[in-house]
């Protein structure tokens, strides 16, 4: 199994060290690790063998290794790896949720009890966003590759994304104007990257699929 540290993780601690926001960073990265043990889970559960961990500014990833023989049991136009993928894209979100619930029926310190709610449905409500690659994005994606095929739920996806991020940008910019935090600066930059990075592997892939047709044609 392959392990990776984003050196970007650096930039974010100091930023929210100088800010004082440092505990509200800790919070998320811990229940974003519990976030990523529901992936883990759920993969286990389905028989998918994990390949990579990764920690990232806002959370931790999991890769999980692909094989081929998933590609075969076909699901309208997609396949049973992409129903998987949906599921353990969703096993995330609702372990916070969990974790919500719980907290709420627990007996603790008002102050725990929201700081734990408040931290959970944040983590929750951003990676539901239908951005690629976040869950939301992925569920999106997975469902888009099941009814109408791989290029089109790719296309939709990538376009989907653009749009929602500049969305949440014109958002918080006001927000920024009046609450003045940094991180949700922090936070929409971040978005921003991961947007910019998936749309080069779009187009990547793009060129490929328009090479492959041309190949087709000549043949």
């Amino acid at each position: 199994m392959r392990f990776r540290i984003d050196l970007k993780i650096f930039i974010f601690l100091i930023l929210f060290y100088f800010t004082k926001q440092i505990e509200l960073y800790a919070s998320i990265m811990i229940f974003a690790l519990i976030h990523e043990l529901g992936h883990l889970a759920a993969g286990l559960l389905l028989g998918m063998k994990p390949e990579k961990i990764e920690i990232m500014p806002f959370g931790v990833s999991i890769g999980f290794k692909i094989y081929p023989k998933e590609y075969n049991k076909k699901i309208k136009k997609g396949n049973m790896l992409e129903l998987k993928k949906i599921i353990v894209a969703m096993a995330g979100p609702m372990t916070n949720f969990i974790i919500i619930l719980i907290t709420y029926k627990l007996n603790l310190e008002i102050v725990k009890s929201l700081t734990i709610i408040y931290t959970n449905f944040l983590i929750m409500i951003f990676n539901l966003l239908p951005i690629y690659p976040l869950d939301g994005g992925r569920i999106l994606k997975g469902v888009l590759h099941i009814n109408i095929g791989k290029r089109k739920s790719e296309k939709y996806i990538n376009n989907i994304s653009k749009i929602t991020v500049i969305i949440i940008t014109a958002i918080s910019s006001i927000l920024i104007l009046y609450i003045r935090n940094i991180s949700i600066f922090l936070i929409d930059m971040y978005l921003w990257y991961l947007i910019i990075k998936e749309d080069l592997r779009y187009k990547r892939r793009k060129e490929i699929y328009i090479l492959e047709e041309n190949y087709k044609k000549i043949l």
